[in-house]
Protein backbone atom coordinates (compact mmCIF):
# COMPACT_ATOMS: atom_id res chain seq x y z
CA UNK A 1 0.00 0.00 0.00
CA UNK A 2 1.28 3.40 -1.13
CA UNK A 3 -0.13 6.55 0.73
CA UNK A 4 0.32 10.16 -1.09
CA UNK A 5 -0.92 13.19 -2.25
CA UNK A 6 -4.05 12.66 -4.04
CA UNK A 7 -4.06 14.62 -8.06
CA UNK A 8 -6.22 16.00 -10.48
CA UNK A 9 -6.90 12.83 -11.93
CA UNK A 10 -7.85 11.15 -9.01
CA UNK A 11 -11.12 12.73 -8.56
CA UNK A 12 -13.41 10.40 -9.90
CA UNK A 13 -12.08 7.58 -7.78
CA UNK A 14 -11.84 9.78 -4.75
CA UNK A 15 -16.10 10.46 -5.11
CA UNK A 16 -16.46 7.31 -4.86
CA UNK A 17 -15.37 6.88 -1.57
CA UNK A 18 -17.48 10.06 -0.90
CA UNK A 19 -20.43 8.27 -2.05
CA UNK A 20 -19.43 5.68 0.50
CA UNK A 21 -18.74 7.58 3.00
CA UNK A 22 -21.50 10.51 2.39
CA UNK A 23 -24.37 7.37 2.40
CA UNK A 24 -23.08 6.28 5.87
CA UNK A 25 -23.34 9.87 7.39
CA UNK A 26 -27.21 11.12 8.26
CA UNK A 27 -26.16 14.41 7.69
CA UNK A 28 -24.83 14.41 4.04
CA UNK A 29 -25.73 13.24 1.04
CA UNK A 30 -24.05 12.57 -2.03
CA UNK A 31 -23.90 15.11 -5.08
CA UNK A 32 -20.43 14.26 -7.87
CA UNK A 33 -20.43 17.56 -8.90
CA UNK A 34 -20.49 19.16 -5.68
CA UNK A 35 -17.55 16.82 -4.82
CA UNK A 36 -15.83 17.11 -7.26
CA UNK A 37 -15.16 20.62 -7.59
CA UNK A 38 -14.69 20.71 -3.60
CA UNK A 39 -11.74 17.74 -4.09
CA UNK A 40 -10.48 20.25 -6.98
CA UNK A 41 -10.15 23.22 -5.07
CA UNK A 42 -8.55 21.27 -2.88
CA UNK A 43 -6.31 19.84 -4.84
CA UNK A 44 -4.99 23.19 -6.68
CA UNK A 45 -5.08 25.21 -3.16
CA UNK A 46 -2.10 23.75 -1.36
CA UNK A 47 -1.82 26.22 0.94
CA UNK A 48 -5.09 25.50 2.14
CA UNK A 49 -5.08 21.48 2.45
CA UNK A 50 -4.26 18.09 0.82
CA UNK A 51 -6.03 15.12 -0.05
CA UNK A 52 -4.05 11.94 0.87
CA UNK A 53 -4.82 8.75 -0.81
CA UNK A 54 -3.92 4.90 -0.16
CA UNK A 55 -3.58 3.11 -3.34
CA UNK A 56 -3.44 -0.51 -3.77
CA UNK A 57 -4.48 -3.20 -6.14
CA UNK A 58 -3.98 -0.97 -8.90
CA UNK A 59 -6.64 1.41 -7.38
CA UNK A 60 -7.21 4.16 -4.60
CA UNK A 61 -8.49 2.08 -1.36
CA UNK A 62 -8.76 4.97 0.94
CA UNK A 63 -8.26 9.02 1.61
CA UNK A 64 -8.38 11.59 3.74
CA UNK A 65 -8.68 15.24 4.00
CA UNK A 66 -6.85 17.93 5.91
CA UNK A 67 -7.25 21.59 5.50
CA UNK A 68 -5.19 24.08 7.33
CA UNK A 69 -6.53 27.11 9.38
CA UNK A 70 -5.11 29.22 12.48
CA UNK A 71 -6.61 29.18 15.80
CA UNK A 72 -6.15 32.08 18.12
CA UNK A 73 -6.06 29.39 21.39
CA UNK A 74 -3.17 27.83 19.93
CA UNK A 75 -1.25 30.82 18.10
CA UNK A 76 -0.66 29.29 14.92
CA UNK A 77 -1.88 26.60 12.49
CA UNK A 78 -4.44 24.02 13.66
CA UNK A 79 -5.84 21.18 10.80
CA UNK A 80 -9.30 19.94 10.65
CA UNK A 81 -9.51 16.50 10.05
CA UNK A 82 -12.46 15.27 7.65
CA UNK A 83 -13.24 12.82 5.09
CA UNK A 84 -11.60 9.80 6.55
CA UNK A 85 -12.67 7.12 4.46
CA UNK A 86 -11.33 3.20 3.33
CA UNK A 87 -12.98 0.76 1.05
CA UNK A 88 -15.44 -1.42 2.94
CA UNK A 89 -12.56 -4.74 1.58
CA UNK A 90 -10.14 -3.53 2.88
CA UNK A 91 -11.26 -2.24 6.11
CA UNK A 92 -9.42 -3.70 9.55
CA UNK A 93 -6.29 -4.26 7.62
CA UNK A 94 -4.30 -1.14 8.89
CA UNK A 95 -5.33 0.90 6.21
CA UNK A 96 -7.12 3.45 8.12
CA UNK A 97 -4.32 3.88 10.79
CA UNK A 98 -1.65 4.20 8.14
CA UNK A 99 -4.22 7.19 6.67
CA UNK A 100 -4.29 8.45 9.90
CA UNK A 101 -0.53 8.28 11.26
CA UNK A 102 0.25 9.94 7.26
CA UNK A 103 -2.28 12.71 8.08
CA UNK A 104 -0.69 13.37 11.64
CA UNK A 105 2.31 13.18 9.78
CA UNK A 106 1.55 16.16 7.17
CA UNK A 107 -0.13 18.41 9.60
CA UNK A 108 3.11 18.27 11.62
CA UNK A 109 4.77 19.53 8.51
CA UNK A 110 2.87 21.93 8.06
CA UNK A 111 3.27 23.58 11.34
CA UNK A 112 -0.10 22.13 13.22
CA UNK A 113 -0.02 21.88 16.24
CA UNK A 114 -3.55 20.43 16.34
CA UNK A 115 -6.01 18.58 14.29
CA UNK A 116 -9.81 18.54 15.26
CA UNK A 117 -12.54 16.16 13.45
CA UNK A 118 -16.15 15.48 13.56
CA UNK A 119 -18.13 12.07 13.71
CA UNK A 120 -21.05 11.09 13.51
CA UNK A 121 -22.57 11.06 16.98
CA UNK A 122 -23.67 7.32 16.30
CA UNK A 123 -20.29 6.08 14.66
CA UNK A 124 -18.81 4.63 18.18
CA UNK A 125 -16.85 2.71 16.11
CA UNK A 126 -15.22 5.66 14.49
CA UNK A 127 -15.16 7.06 17.57
CA UNK A 128 -13.40 4.13 18.82
CA UNK A 129 -11.00 4.05 16.49
CA UNK A 130 -10.23 7.76 16.59
CA UNK A 131 -9.64 7.15 20.83
CA UNK A 132 -7.24 4.74 19.79
CA UNK A 133 -5.00 6.49 17.92
CA UNK A 134 -4.89 9.06 20.63
CA UNK A 135 -7.76 11.79 19.60
CA UNK A 136 -9.93 13.07 22.55
CA UNK A 137 -13.63 13.60 22.91
CA UNK A 138 -14.21 17.11 23.06
CA UNK A 139 -17.26 18.99 25.14
CA UNK A 140 -17.25 21.14 22.13
CA UNK A 141 -20.68 20.93 20.31
CA UNK A 142 -20.39 21.54 16.13
CA UNK A 143 -23.17 23.97 14.47
CA UNK A 144 -23.78 24.70 11.33
CA UNK A 145 -25.22 27.75 9.09
CA UNK A 146 -25.94 26.39 5.27
CA UNK A 147 -26.41 29.69 3.52
CA UNK A 148 -28.32 27.94 1.04
CA UNK A 149 -30.66 26.51 3.06
CA UNK A 150 -31.63 30.20 3.90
Amino acid sequence: MKIENAVLNDVPELCGLLTILFTQEEEFRPDFQKQAAGLNKIILTPEAGCILKASADGKIIGMVNLLFTISTYTGGRVAILEDMVVLPEYRGGGTGAKMLQAAKDKAAQEGCTRITLLTDGSNTGAQKFYKKHSFEKSDMVAMRYDAEAH
